[in-house]
């Protein structure tokens, strides 16, 4: 019988990207939670600078309790905990942004390069057949991987942050530009919600291949840093430091 390949251990992820990486998680399941708790106050969707209730860009309808936090109708307290978490994210984001700039983890495990950007197809055509990076090439994130987070980071987070922003009545008062960049503030309050859900897209396709590409690895990895592939050199249960 063939005999399983030897598992070498690397070290993948900083101890700053574990921790922030959980914060993040639990700020994101917060916020979508109170920000359905806001949107159900009124939940509809418009375009331009007021609410035209008569001809809504989207008549959505309110989400069920078990979605919304608080799970009762309260949009006082759904303000509350989205706001502090709003911040605590912002205060999180920026401590990853600024320790991957200073360890370069940014443009060393990120970026993809042209070479990598040529196999994208490849790529797409592989992980839908549920077949993933093993071995060498499972040391750094897959093209696919990089992509995704640079979504995530760049345009986003960053989207969700600013409209956010906008449907603040201080800030509308104080600079009207803002809101106006996005075509008032009704079209920030969509733009938001589209970029709410992208982000609940993506937590759910990252959850998905998370299971698919090997649970508790992929657990482990996320919380000691430590990360087993394939060796096919007898040496096993290593770790590179």
């Amino acid at each position: 019988m063939p005999q399983p390949s030897p598992k070498l251990l690397i070290r993948r992820h900083s101890a700053v990207t574990r921790v922030t990486h959980w914060v993040n998680a639990l700020c994101l399941a917060v916020l979508l939670m109170s920000g359905l708790q806001i949107f159900n106050a009124h939940p509809a969707l418009y375009w331009g600078n007021i609410s035209t209730f008569d001809n809504p860009l989207a008549l959505i309808g309110p989400f069920p309790g078990w979605a919304t936090l608080p799970s009762y109708q309260d949009l006082a307290s759904g303000r509350l905990w989205h706001f502090f978490f709003a911040w605590l994210l912002v205060i999180n984001g920026a401590v990853y942004l600024l320790a991957s700039l200073v360890s370069r983890h940014l443009s060393r495990d990120l970026l993809p390069t042209r070479a990598e950007l040529a196999h994208v197809g490849q790529a797409i055509r592989e992980h839908i057949r549920l077949r993933f990076p093993q071995g060498e090439e499972a040391r750094r994130y897959n093209v696919l991987q990089q992509l995704a987070y640079l979504a995530v980071i760049v345009v986003l987070v960053p989207l969700v942050i600013v409209t956010g922003l906008c449907m603040s009545p201080r800030l509308n008062a104080d600079f009207q530009w803002l809101p106006a960049l996005f075509g008032g503030r009704q079209s920030a309050r969509t733009v938001h919600f589209l970029a709410a859900s992208g982000l609940l897209a993506f937590f759910i396709v990252h959850v998905a291949m998370v299971l698919a590409s090997g649970f508790w690895n992929n657990l482990r990895s996320m919380i000691t840093g430590r990360y087993a592939i394939e060796t096919g050199d007898g040496h096993a249960d290593r770790a590179k430091s």
